[in-house]
């Protein structure tokens, strides 16, 4: 099981950062969609499994090069999925066992872009993508392109919307024209000439692919009360509210809506591949709360994936940072949502044995939301040979024999001098939530392989210009630039360092922790194992994996390097002491607060030492209510559980 919900951390970090960073994904929406279910129902099932570098902690993906980063006031989550009417039943009896007389909002889920929009005294200030949910990029002079954005509100409010950035369709045919005719390559779809649009620096293109929005939420504080309410006041200010939301009062009613969507679907205008339904009440919703990675009001439901046959051409096996190799079919080439596919995941040896997956096979390959495609199952009858698919013995990049341990579905090289997973290794240290060094790909990475100038993450901080400059593609400009990178790195607080060096078991998260207990890398390094392990929501698995590598002679030279090369190896983020007020203390807020914001509170309780949950439990030693406090502070006051107000927050 462990082993499971590993390798599906693995290959969702991996695709994530295909669809986000690169905008070159492998694999379907639907494809990953179920892998990340996969995920999620073998964490809720062992808990004590979950990784810290799992997907469900994270929202979303990195941020793109060529726009500057923009840190969101209001973060954006992504949303839990719906793919049946059962599992939209399930969602509605979650929602109903705290409020029963709920009801929804229900709206088309368009296929384009996240953005945010801040005004200030009514005017645009700042424009931006959601990139993981917390950091975006600032796209403000290309959003001030798309026509239907006001640049100046009717009422000089001072507000934040979200809502999603498109291509309409006639726009995606006339760019796709234009392109064939300049003897360009077309677009795939509308999604992905939306941002590849956004992504210009020259605003004039922006202007002339006639872009458009659809706004849906207000994400600074609002004087309304109800979804439908927002709906309404981002109309009057101007904004273009998609006319086809609908009220529900039941979960047959919303499933009515999404049979009635279906079926008009083909005759809009634009894209769109699923319903988001919503709580309606806002004061619900924020009762309601947020899981780490979504809001617990709402759902995304999604149509059904497009199957096609395609016939498998040869097998591809590639190395991972951590030594799996994955299988990839080529395929003749199939037309799903609008996008050739002749790439599908096979993803593991045991998954190729369960589909008994052959030489010469048809297959299915299916995906939805226009991104990643798989292999879903083999056409037995159009079987032309019994011949079984070549396994390989050893590894593709360095000839190591290759392991397939009994726990395992994935094959294996455990050399660590094997140059492909040491390649991974560098540019997963170089990547956004590790150290950072914008410039750094994968692409840049196999450069520097290729002329021998590094060969671990320590020989990064010995480039020079002069080295850049035998790449292709550099000049003196773009090296000067990466090598400028490479030095502001070395200035990063020691968490970055600790989940770039990517140690088994120790995700971004835990590196956090770890570093906000021990303080540095050498102190973390001289750790007891059940100092480590006592740490909450860490445990014995990551204590024992730091002290295995912390022990290699390999790993002490490591560090002394970087140390010496001027990495900083020290925490410098924001330390609680050991005596806070609320230290090792678990709170819970709820309820209406007048003055702090939910984020505000949030910040001062952990600021304070204590650890912030959703939900009351008789782990819980204090609730924190704001008016309107429902089940949370009923519960509480079941449990005798400490209860203060927001007066007692703010004296502290």
């Amino acid at each position: 099981m462990e082993t499971r919900i590993k390798e599906l951390v693995t290959l969702l970090n991996h695709y994530a950062e295909e669809y986000y960073t690169k905008d070159a994904p492998s694999v379907s929406d639907y494809e990953y969609d179920q892998l990340y279910r996969e995920l999620v129902t073998l964490e809720e099932a062992h808990p004590e499994l979950v990784q810290p570098n799992s997907p469900t902690h994270r929202v979303g993906g990195t941020i793109l090069k060529g726009f500057e980063k923009y840190q969101h006031a209001y973060p954006l989550y992504s949303l839990q999925d719906a793919f049946s009417y059962e599992e939209l039943v399930a969602f509605d009896q979650r929602v109903r066992k705290e409020f029963p007389t709920v009801t929804y909002v229900c709206e088309l889920k368009i296929d384009g872009l996240s953005i945010s929009l801040s005004y200030v005294d009514g005017v645009l200030e700042t424009g931006a993508t959601r990139g993981d949910g917390s950091i975006g990029e600032n796209i403000t002079e290309n959003l001030k392109r798309v026509r239907d954005i006001p640049l100046v509100l009717p009422e000089p409010l001072t507000l934040t919307v979200r809502g999603e950035c498109y291509m309409p369709r006639a726009s995606f045919d006339a760019v796709n024209l234009s392109r064939q005719e300049n003897g360009e390559a077309e677009f795939a779809n509308p999604r992905n000439a939306a941002a590849g649009t956004l992504r210009q620096l020259d605003t004039k293109i922006v202007a002339e692919r006639k872009l458009a929005t659809f706004l849906y939420q207000e994400a600074s504080p609002t004087d309304q009360t109800s979804q439908e309410k927002v709906l309404a006041k981002l109309d009057r200010l101007g904004f273009v509210v998609n006319p086809h939301h609908k009220t529900a009062t039941s979960i047959e009613q919303v499933w009515d809506y999404i049979q009635e969507v279906a079926a008009m679907r083909d005759q809009l205008p634009y894209d769109i591949d699923g319903v988001v339904i919503k709580v309606n009440d806002l004061a619900v919703q924020e009762e309601l709360g947020f899981t780490v990675k979504a809001p617990k009001w709402a759902v995304a439901y999604k149509f059904p994936a497009e199957e096609k046959e395609a016939k498998l051409l040869s097998v591809d096996w590639t190395v991972g940072r951590t030594g799996v190799v994955t299988p990839t079919a080529n395929l003749t080439p199939v037309q799903l949502a609008g996008t050739t596919v002749s790439r599908a995941t096979l993803h593991n040896v045991d998954y190729i044995a369960e589909k008994d997956i052959r030489k010469d096979d048809t297959v299915i390959v299916y995906k939805a939301g226009d991104i990643i495609p798989a292999v879903l199952r083999v056409v037995m009858d159009k079987r032309v040979s019994e011949e079984k698919l070549e396994i390989p013995s050893h590894c593709p990049s360095c000839q190591s024999e290759l392991l397939h341990f009994e726990d395992e579905v994935a094959l294996r090289c455990i050399n660590p001098r094997c140059p492909a997973q040491i390649k991974e290794g560098l540019a997963h240290f170089a990547s956004r939530d590790a150290m950072n060094i914008t410039g750094l790909g994968p692409a840049v990475v196999e450069k520097l392989f290729a002329k021998e100038l590094v060969q671990d993450v320590a020989g990064i901080y010995r480039l020079t210009v002069e080295d850049l400059l035998q790449l292709e593609g550099f000049k003196e400009k773009s090296a000067q630039k990466l090598v400028d990178a490479i030095q502001a790195s070395k200035g990063n607080s020691a968490e970055k360092l600790l989940f770039g060096l990517g140690i088994r078991h120790v995700g971004s998260k835990a590196s956090q922790l770890l570093l906000q207990e021990f303080h540095s890398i050498p102190a973390l390094a001289e750790a007891e194992v059940e100092t480590i392990a006592a740490i909450d929501s860490l445990g014995m698995v990551v204590a024992e994996s730091l002290q295995r590598y912390f022990a290699q002679e390999g790993s002490r030279l490591l560090l002394e390097e970087l140390k010496d090369a001027g990495v900083n190896l020290e925490y410098l983020g924001q330390k609680v002491a050991a005596d806070a007020p609320l230290s090792g203390k678990t709170v819970v807020l709820t309820g209406k607060l007048e003055r702090l914001t939910r984020s505000e509170a949030k910040a001062k309780l952990e600021a304070l030492g204590a650890k912030v949950t959703g939900s009351v439990s008789k782990k819980t030693d204090l609730l924190v209510a704001g008016s309107d406090a429902g089940s949370k502070l009923s519960k509480a006051q079941e449990l005798s559980i400490e209860i203060q107000d927001e007066a007692w927050l703010e004296s502290l």
